[in-house]
């Protein structure tokens, strides 16, 4: 398959605005550098979602989550520290994020990844990599490489060549903090 890249070869077509399917921490997702309109477009194209549902934005490090989230409630820090599994936080005052990934809240969800695939694809784009699961909008999340549908597989523009037989985890836990500290359990 012509499409499957390595990561060197990822993070220069993402860097080039193209869409990636590659593996996370959690499932398979779809995925495009968070800064490129045009990108994140094409991602909305692929997964047929409406505009209103917004993506998970993956990032490396607390280092980077804090260039795109102005005030991180304290509690945060020790929750990522002590997920015991993949955990997304929504946070209130995105910035240096394009409208597009904010929910209709104004909020944005972000993973510190722990994946090491995920870290370094992160690391060479110096951006962070919009995350969403490799399915049409609607439909069940695919659990391997081999249960993503072909459209999916024909829509992105490269296919990261790692993990193609490995059977995934469950998406990961989902919970907003609001800047009152307060906590509420999403997913």
């Amino acid at each position: 398959m012509e499409k499957l890249v390595n990561i060197h070869d990822a993070a220069e077509g993402l860097k080039a605005g193209k869409t990636l399917l590659y593996p996370t921490d959690t499932v398979w997702g779809l995925g495009c550098d968070a800064s490129n309109e045009e990108a994140i477009q094409k991602i909305f194209d692929v997964k047929n979602r409406p505009k209103e549902q917004s993506f998970i934005v993956l990032v490396d490090s607390v280092a980077m989550l804090e260039r795109y989230v102005a005030n991180i409630p304290e509690v945060c820090f020790d929750l990522i520290d002590f997920a015991a599994r993949p955990l997304t936080i929504i946070y209130d005052e995105p910035i240096n994020l394009p409208k597009s990934l904010l929910a209709a809240d104004g909020t944005i969800a972000i993973r510190v990844t722990e994946d090491m695939n995920c870290k370094k694809l992160i690391q060479r784009l110096r951006k962070p990599l919009v995350s969403t699961s490799a399915n049409i909008s609607g439909q069940a999340n695919a659990n391997s490489f081999a249960e993503i549908s072909d459209a999916i597989k024909k829509s992105v523009d490269l296919i990261l060549n790692e993990r193609l037989e490995e059977v995934m985890r469950k998406p990961s836990s989902i919970i907003k903090v609001g800047s009152d500290n307060g906590v509420k359990v999403i997913r």
